[in-house]
């Protein structure tokens, strides 16, 4: 029987009540936050890889196509890992035009070939200028204008096209950028219980902000977390602030207290 969150004692609002609160997200964090989570977790995939650049890629494709069914996203993943070899980074900083034909006729829902032949040439124009993805992320004084920056040097190349600018989410679109958030929370967060890298570091923990998905929403508002109807940035922004007053070094660690009691139901 699954640990089940529950609304404060005789319907306090739940932020009126902090102790009682940390204690049932802290819970099902120690619940979820452990290997057993990642082997039905699209955060498996970068798992397979142990160089930097690999994990990267690896993780910046199964989070930027993490949307459906959990099995189905992994095995997408997998089978655009197999086109590339099994060696994303080389793969993406080595290929020859001959080598992208393996690429023609991926597809996982709107995200086709076109989309991804042009995800291969923004990594490997930046890996020939840069060390890690990390630094792409770094601009700006906020995580807002931060994730700005990042979608507009992502399609600062002449050739961008406009199809696939929907694939990474901004919050100039007022998007909650559910998959960019998570792709940050696995890159950044750092703990001892090997499911999130923390292989970045110029990136604190305590600037994350929550990925909402559904799961996460239908959690969170009985809670009091989240009172926004629209699931959009702000949304995320507001989740974010009631988490940080759980937590203001890690506030996103809850995502694995929320997202996991919505998918235990």
């Amino acid at each position: 029987m699954p640990f089940l969150l529950t609304t404060c004692p005789a319907g306090a609002p739940a932020l009126k009540n902090l102790a009682h609160l940390r204690q049932q997200l802290d819970a099902q964090y120690d619940r979820y936050n452990r290997p057993e989570f990642i082997k039905n977790d699209p955060i498996q995939i970068p798992h397979r890889f142990t160089r930097r650049q690999d994990v990267e890629i690896s993780a910046l494709f199964a989070a930027l196509l993490a949307w459906g069914q959990r099995p189905t996203i992994i095995n997408k993943c997998n089978e655009l890992l197999r086109r590339m070899d099994d060696a994303p980074y080389q793969f993406v900083t080595q290929h020859k035009d001959e080598d992208l034909k393996k690429l023609l006729g991926f597809c996982h829902r709107t995200f086709c070939d076109t989309d991804l032949l042009y995800f291969v040439h923004f990594l490997r124009d930046w890996y020939q200028q840069h060390e890690s993805l990390e630094t792409a992320f770094l601009l700006g004084t906020t995580q807002r204008e931060r994730l700005m920056n990042f979608h507009n040097r992502f399609f600062s190349l002449p050739d961008a096209p406009a199809r696939t600018r929907k694939h990474v989410a901004t919050p100039a679109r007022k998007s909650a950028c559910k998959r960019v958030n998570m792709y940050l929370r696995w890159l950044v967060r750092r703990d001892d219980r090997g499911v999130d890298f923390g292989l970045w570091t110029r990136l604190s923990p305590a600037d994350l902000i929550m990925p909402i998905d559904l799961h996460v929403e239908r959690q969170a508002r009985p809670l009091g977390l989240l009172t926004r109807k629209l699931v959009d940035w702000e949304a995320a922004e507001e989740l974010t602030a009631h988490l940080r007053e759980l937590d203001p070094l890690d506030p996103v660690k809850y995502d694995f207290a929320l997202f996991g009691a919505g998918v235990d139901k």
